[in-house]
């Protein structure tokens, strides 16, 4: 899920490098649609462990992430539950009919295990507390412990997000800082910070802060910085420092920075190089990091968990 906006309840979900990414989804489409009737007997099929899922949200990540459940999640303990999007009729003819939730107030009447959020913030803000009181969702944090189900945050393009968790959770951890650099044509800004961009002009520092400020500011861009925060809980979203980088070089990835400091001079500088072709938002790899992030989401009682 990154739609992330500049609260803590609001952080998303997030798969190896695809560079046919349109191409195989097309064909996955096609062969979908001629084993409709198999899908329908595989959820008559399932049995009390199968793990039923909800997708709100059928962008690039929604679809991707969709199709692997209805290709391959009956053999891994998944069934696709459900699927709602802001635009119902993008779903006709590439979601078996059945599966199309209309009205998403009803969400719960489709009894899902896991709610997978990968659209926009504001779903989050509307529906997030009822998401968590029905089903473990991928994203929200009071209400896990209060309903006693488990908030997953997908690690996405985040690398080492446990180890950042285990450090604050143990309390050495002092800093953490993230640096997301990309071509200008990938950013989702508000405002008209990046609006007068030329081809070939090099780096530039768009925006720096805490990622408090930077989430509101780069409400599409900001997941990994969101869930670095939800990693780093006790120094939060205002403590965790972020720079958002704009380079004309970047045409073939984005890049992740993350640097650690704890205590006596211990510290840890990444450097994530994901592809990712010019104008998208979301880079090759981290399709299947948000795939695999659903995989273990079987319940771990009212907590946060990064996966």
């Amino acid at each position: 899920m990154i739609n992330c906006s500049c609260s803590e309840s609001n952080f998303v979900l997030s798969f190896p490098m695809i560079p046919c990414f349109e191409l195989w989804l097309d064909i996955a489409l096609q062969r979908r649609q001629s084993c409709g009737e198999a899908y329908r007997n595989q959820i008559m099929a399932t049995n009390s462990n199968t793990l039923r899922v909800g997708v709100v949200g059928y962008g690039h990540l929604g679809q991707f992430l969709v199709n692997k459940l209805l290709e391959a999640g009956a053999g891994l303990g998944l069934v696709l539950g459900f699927v709602w999007n802001r635009n119902p009729s993008k779903l006709v003819g590439s979601v078996p009919a059945e599966l199309i939730l209309q009205d998403l107030s009803s969400f719960a009447k489709r009894r899902c295990d896991v709610i997978v959020e990968v659209c926009h913030p504001q779903i989050v803000r509307d529906f997030g507390l009822k998401f968590l009181s029905e089903a473990h969702f991928m994203k929200l944090r009071q209400a896990s412990l209060q309903h006693g189900r488990t908030l997953y945050v997908p690690s996405g393009a985040l690398w080492g997000g446990q180890d950042i968790q285990r450090m604050n959770d143990s309390g050495t951890l002092k800093a953490l800082f993230i640096r997301m650099s990309k071509h200008p044509s990938c950013f989702r800004l508000t405002g008209d910070v990046l609006s007068d961009w030329t081809e070939g002009e090099g780096r530039r520092v768009l925006l720096r802060g805490s990622v408090a400020d930077l989430c509101p500011l780069a409400p599409n861009n900001v997941n990994t910085m969101a869930a670095a925060a939800v990693a780093a809980g006790k120094l939060g979203f205002t403590g965790v420092q972020g720079e958002i980088v704009s380079d004309t070089a970047l045409k073939d990835f984005h890049v992740v920075e993350v640097e650690v400091t704890g205590p006596d001079g211990f510290s840890v500088h990444t450097v994530r190089r994901n592809p990712a072709k010019l104008g998208a938002v979301t880079g090759s790899a981290t399709y299947n990091s948000f795939w695999n992030s659903l995989l273990i989401c079987r319940g771990h009682g009212g907590r946060v968990y990064l996966c």
